[in-house]
């Protein structure tokens, strides 16, 4: 028994030795990644900051943000790391066993209120309605953005190389091109939308574009104009100049910040494309079943009553159950597998298109690490710009632009694709997302302030849940033909409380 003993042992020990090996290797591996995630890595050619030179000539302009701004590496996305565990990948299976709850409970329910099986999905087909116009629309879209920003860049660039530097010509190519971001992509395919009366999911597939695209066009222009002015009297002008292929490529790029080269990878697993994709349509359908059992219910009834504060706080704190699946859902569908299936196809190697941000202890930290993609943007873009102009001397009033841009933004999109206003996320952004920033800071450690985010975000998804689903059907069930324009403004679910049938019953 004692050599039976023995042998036991030793294979108990050679086990716990090769799992210490491999959790030593994957902390080594992850440590090094994270360093090269912090750390400016080594880059091509293409990527070297322009000589002293060339940056004497540009002290009264931005520099092009190439070679010193945000650098590219190849890393992959945090969530397909952390599913090789064990432990977090079995978080995942719980959230595919409520999905499954969730559609058996809706066909149970269905079944004892219609006697039968109901398998019509009448939301998903309502919210994504009049979907061939959504893709004519986008396909106008793209190919505009793919041939007017390009073509006047080009036209600039040519001209300022081979003549004399005219200020009226760049004035007018820079007015067209603003012109185009106003009227081409910032009014048309909202008059679209708004005309054609787009459902919520086909007007943010629109809206999103084109925040997506007036965002890319911008970075282009902003990226190579300041090389084009450091490098204007050198031969070598045509090599500055991007070639249609690298901007065609940018548009499709999951990145908001313009590169000559990005790093890529030497294939293509088309088998995670298809995951990826497979995901994001069970996150839409998962998000249908929240819906279905979780939000028309409650607010069907809610929304034909009088604005009671008891009721408000009810609403509130029931809402916070949806929102946050809605969040996570979001979060994982966009995020993570949409984005990661596109740089898959296009061979993509810098998946960072967030860091963790559920483990901020700040709502400063948070802000930077939920959505890399945009943050990018408004950091290279508005803060690091505005603190040029400003000779790094209102860093404050930056701060306070970005958080203004952003807010305005969100509230443009929820505003077309709603139809209505009501600013919400406006004044959560702009009021409590502000303090937030600065009391929730960087220097705020210890596990009790990832507990006060966590509660801060799951009131403020419940909060955006109840008021906009009570607004969406006060819309409907109290409707006004001519409202004036401080009717348009006042909302809706102060003062409805007709007890009729919604003219659109969703």
């Amino acid at each position: 028994s004692g050599s039976i003993l023995d042998s036991h042992l030793i294979h108990l020990k050679s086990g716990l030795m090769k799992q210490f090996d491999c959790q030593v290797l994957e902390f080594m591996d992850s440590l090094i990644e994270e360093s090269a995630s912090l750390e400016p890595a080594p880059v091509p050619a293409v990527f070297s900051p322009l000589s002293d030179k060339e940056q004497s000539k540009l002290r009264y302009w931005p520099r092009s943000t190439q070679g010193h701004g945000k650098q590219f590496v190849v890393r992959r996305s945090l969530l397909d790391e952390l599913f090789e565990v064990n432990h977090i990948r079995t978080i995942y299976h719980m959230f595919i066993a409520l999905l499954i709850l969730f559609i058996i409970s809706t066909l149970v329910v269905d079944f004892i209120d219609e006697g039968r099986l109901v398998l019509d999905f009448d939301l998903l087909v309502y919210v994504f309605g009049q979907f061939p116009l959504v893709v004519i629309t986008w396909i106008c879209m793209f190919l505009s953005v793919l041939v007017v920003p390009y073509s006047l860049f080009h036209s600039w660039a040519s001209h300022y190389h081979e003549s004399s530097p005219s200020s009226a010509h760049s004035l007018l190519l820079g007015s067209l091109f603003l012109l185009y971001q106003g009227l081409g992509l910032g009014f048309l395919p909202t008059f679209v939308v708004v005309r054609n009366g787009f459902p919520p999911a086909s007007c943010f597939i629109i809206i999103l574009e084109q925040v997506r695209l007036m965002m890319k066009a911008y970075s282009f222009i902003r990226e190579n104009v300041p090389k084009v002015l450091a490098l204007a009297k050198d031969k070598s002008i045509s090599t500055v100049i991007p070639q249609l292929s690298n901007y065609i490529y940018f548009l499709f790029a999951p990145t908001l910040i313009y590169r000559d080269k990005y790093p890529r990878n030497p294939i293509i697993r088309w088998s995670y494309v298809a995951t990826k994709f497979l995901q994001v349509l069970g996150c839409l359908f998962y998000a249908y079943y929240v819906f279905v059992r979780l939000c028309i219910p409650q607010f069907r009834s809610i929304s034909r009553q009088l604005f009671d504060p008891r009721a408000m706080v009810l609403c509130v704190f029931n809402s916070i159950l949806p929102g946050v699946l809605v969040l996570f859902l979001a979060f994982f569908a966009f995020l993570h597998c949409w984005l990661n299936a596109f740089a898959e196809m296009l061979r993509f190697a810098d998946r960072m298109f967030y860091k963790d941000w559920w483990n901020s202890t700040s709502f400063a930290n948070y802000y930077r690490t939920w959505n890399v993609v945009v943050h990018d943007w408004l950091y290279y873009y508005v803060y690091c710009d505005f603190l040029w102009m400003s000779r790094k001397r209102f860093r404050a009033g930056g701060m306070f632009l970005v958080f203004t841009v952003s807010a305005v933004v969100h509230e443009y999109i929820l505003a077309i694709c709603f139809g209505f206003f009501y600013p919400v996320l406006f004044c959560l952004f702009m009021c409590f997302g502000m303090v937030f920033n600065f009391v929730l800071h960087d220097r705020r450690k210890g596990p009790i302030w990832n507990v006060i985010m966590w509660t801060a975000l799951f009131l403020g998804q419940g909060v955006i849940i109840c008021l906009y689903s009570q607004e969406w059907y006060a819309q409907r069930y109290c409707p006004v033909e001519e409202p004036s324009f401080l009717q348009l403004l006042k909302p809706r679910s102060w003062s409805c409380h007709l007890h009729t049938k919604p003219a659109v019953d969703s």
